[in-house]
């Protein structure tokens, strides 16, 4: 696994986590706080929201989760992890997968 799909996916674990804490954040807030740019928060809402994340955007305010949202505390194994990251590129690359030879 890349050291960068690793860094993506602990910035939207912890930016799912900040939305459950905060009321409203920023895209500013957010790079400020993640050292990367407003464009890539903008990205990272995007997918977390195609996960099925309930995120309501409030033009010029900030982001915050649907009223009464909650997610349950999730553990991944480093396995798991691994697993979701290579679905989600097998997914971006539109590739499928040979069936095995027996």
């Amino acid at each position: 696994m890349q050291d960068n799909d690793l860094k993506r996916l602990s910035r939207l674990t912890a930016i799912l986590t900040k939305l459950q804490t905060k009321r409203l954040l920023t895209a500013s807030f957010l790079a400020e706080k993640f050292n990367v740019s407003t464009r890539t928060i903008y990205r990272d809402i995007k997918a977390l929201e195609d996960a099925g994340v309930a995120i309501i955007t409030e033009e010029g305010k900030g982001y915050s989760l649907m009223e009464g949202y909650k997610i349950p505390p999730i553990m991944f194994t480093e396995n798991q992890a691994n697993a979701l990251i290579l679905a989600e590129q097998l997914v971006l690359l539109k590739i499928t997968p040979k069936p095995l030879k027996r």
